[in-house]
């Protein structure tokens, strides 16, 4: 079996550990048994049909005297392209949007109040090639163009929130182009959008080719459904990115991504479950999955032969909560639709029990982060 092969690691410990040991083994990788989620046999036998993954959990939080419980109902959706990457762009775009078009609808049968899709889930991750053309051609308008008007019809119709991370173009900026997050409100309003803050230039990610830092600060959505932010792909290796939506605020942290197994799998299951326990707050991680075969062949610069692929996506979408806990992670190999149902009340529960924002040294080190910025910084070493 190879690497690209098994469907996940719950599918694994389910074949091999033995039913007496699997429960404590799932409590040590996962933190505490999350209940699943009742799905409608509707969406069951949908997923079914349109083969895909589906799965469904809850995050308990303890009953309060003084608050009801804030519970949102969260889907992650995760899917290979359609077409091959060399078919027409406006084809691949169209093939995309129906596919997708169909997970969400059974996202709506399912109760699903806020949906997130993958990093650039219009088009091909194109950006190992480093080539120009087709794929600037995929980015488009972050406020009227075709993606976000299909959005914007999708949020109407199931009164959902919709996150649509595009390859966006700014006309206004000299047709700059950006890696952006649309946020459309359950009431079909475009809210804004979050910009990539962190631009990976590691292995065959040679996205600054195409795109640089964003500029829109480390915004967080007010929703009918909670305080939503977005820290897409790369922003997730640093820390002080998911700090900062938390400071701002944010319940929610979906970090939608596209990354390969060669380079971050043993990294996946721990990054994102990792900022939800630091920050207090859900965060949710969605990667995309399978082979993407390009036409021209690309280099990595690492001294092996060109090659036709980027390597193999490994979806595993999950939600982790504050306090540790997180949910199996959808399918390795296949489109997926991960469904949670979150009681917001959680993040509260935890920030009481471990302080780790009352007992954060902010001031301390925004000091030390000031100076350490400087082209004359001293670093504090003690010598002997």
């Amino acid at each position: 079996m190879s690497g690209n092969d098994f469907e996940s690691l719950e599918k694994i410990l389910e074949a091999h550990v033995p039913e007496a040991e699997l429960r404590d083994v799932r409590t040590l990788l996962f933190g505490r048994e999350l209940k699943k989620l009742s799905l409608p046999q509707s969406a069951i036998e949908a997923a079914a049909e349109q083969d895909f993954d589906l799965k469904g959990y809850v995050f308990e939080a303890s009953p309060e005297q003084l608050r009801p419980p804030r519970t949102v109902r969260v889907g992650l959706i995760q899917n290979k392209i359609v077409l091959p990457t060399d078919a027409p762009v406006l084809e691949q775009i169209t093939a995309l949007h129906k596919r997708v078009g169909e997970m969400v609808e059974v996202a709506a049968m399912c109760g699903v109040n806020i949906v997130c899709f993958q990093e650039a889930w219009t088009m091909p991750f194109a950006f190992c090639t480093r080539e120009r053309e087709p794929w600037t051609e995929f980015a488009e308008s972050a406020e009227d163009g075709l993606t976000t008007r299909f959005c914007i019809q999708l949020a109407k119709k199931y009164n959902m929130v919709v996150l649509s991370p595009i390859l966006e173009r700014d006309e206004i900026h000299g047709g700059t182009l950006w890696n952006t997050a649309v946020v459309v409100s359950n009431n079909g309003n475009v809210l804004g959008k979050s910009r990539k803050n962190h631009i990976p230039r590691v292995g065959d990610f040679n996205e600054s080719t195409y795109y640089m830092e964003g500029n829109t600060g480390h915004s967080v959505f007010q929703t009918q459904f909670g305080k939503i932010a977005v820290n897409i792909c790369y922003g997730r290796h640093h820390p002080l990115n998911w700090l900062m939506y938390s400071v701002h605020g944010a319940e929610i942290i979906f970090n939608p991504s596209a990354t390969v197994g060669s380079l971050s799998e043993p990294m996946w299951s721990i990054e994102a479950r990792n900022a939800a326990i630091a920050n207090h707050c859900f965060t949710c991680a969605i990667n995309r999955v399978g082979t993407e075969h390009f036409k021209n062949e690309f280099t990595s610069g690492d001294g092996k032969k060109a090659h036709h692929d980027f390597g193999h996506f490994y979806g595993s979408s999950y939600v982790a909560a504050p306090d540790g806990s997180r949910s199996p992670g959808l399918s390795r190999t296949r489109d997926g639709l991960l469904v949670t149902e979150l009681d917001l009340n959680l993040n509260r529960q935890v920030a009481d029990k471990w302080n780790f924002k009352m007992t954060g040294r902010y001031e301390m080190y925004a000091e030390e982060l000031k100076k350490a910025v400087q082209h004359d910084f001293k670093p504090n070493i003690v010598k002997e």
